[in-house]
């Protein structure tokens, strides 16, 4: 079968407003996209389905967080690869279930399963370097942030569960604003800081990379550590704020 040429396939797989969604990544945007565009083309030409491609993705996030255990630059360095994998594979699966029209329940399953289990492992990963692979507070406290992460993820997505379960359509974008104006004044100055990046994979790999290359200039891990214990103090801080902003938001009602 003939691959179709790169601007025809970008307006299927490449909707309007698919980029500019909330749910859109702004590594997607930024660069991600204009790669996964390409790969997705190629991928076209083979049998390869959608849900396998996301099965490889699983791994590939979750091979970020086990890299972060090998200890020095290559490491942190070999993380962030596995999770721009991850983040690469997380747009062609979709891509290809588009152009194929091959869309299903597991899909969906499997999707949502990686982004558990990958931003959990880059978590735990962190603290197990930190702790220079031995047991102790750091960690715990990577662990905790594991937690956390997995606690801000499932209470996004049992908005989606509540809402079916009730009978009502998936929530829109402008629900997610909190109805108190105080609260949307909080979330919007929230937002603006962009601290809830750094409990991303994504992100976090990368303050881990930068992180390392410190530690590699001063000779110890004080610069893991540091960014240990605040990625796990901002992903508690999240939790009940961002409980709090589903209950206070048009998200349940």
């Amino acid at each position: 079968m003939p691959k179709p040429a790169l601007v025809e396939l970008r307006h299927v797989i490449h909707p309007p407003g698919k980029l500019d969604s909330r749910a859109e990544h702004w590594a997607g945007r930024l660069y991600m996209r204009s790669i996964s565009l390409r790969m997705t083309r190629q991928m076209l030409g083979t049998n390869v389905s959608p849900n396998q491609i996301t099965v490889v993705m699983v791994f590939a996030g979750i091979l970020s967080g086990v890299a972060l255990i090998l200890p020095g630059l290559g490491g942190a360095v070999l993380s962030v690869l596995f999770m721009q994998l991850y983040l690469l594979l997380d747009c062609v699966d979709g891509e290809v279930a588009r152009w194929r029209k091959q869309f299903s329940p597991l899909g969906v399953y499997l999707d949502r399963l990686g982004a558990y289990l990958a931003d959990a492992a880059v978590m735990v990963g962190m603290g197990w370097r930190a702790a220079e692979l031995g047991l102790d507070l750091y960690l715990v406290a990577g662990l905790a942030a594991a937690i956390g992460v997995l606690l801000l993820k499932s209470s996004s997505d049992l908005v989606h569960v509540a809402r079916s379960d009730s009978g009502m359509q998936k929530a829109t974008d402008q629900s997610v604003v909190p109805r108190s104006s105080g609260l949307a004044r909080i979330r919007r100055i929230a937002s603006a800081v962009q601290l809830h990046r750094l409990v991303n994979g994504i992100e976090c790999t990368i303050l881990l990379l930068v992180t390392a290359v410190i530690d590699m200039a001063m000779g110890d891990l004080t610069a893991t550590r540091i960014a240990t214990v605040a990625v796990t103090a901002i992903t508690w801080l999240l939790v009940p704020a961002h409980i709090v902003s589903i209950v206070a938001s048009s998200r349940l009602k």
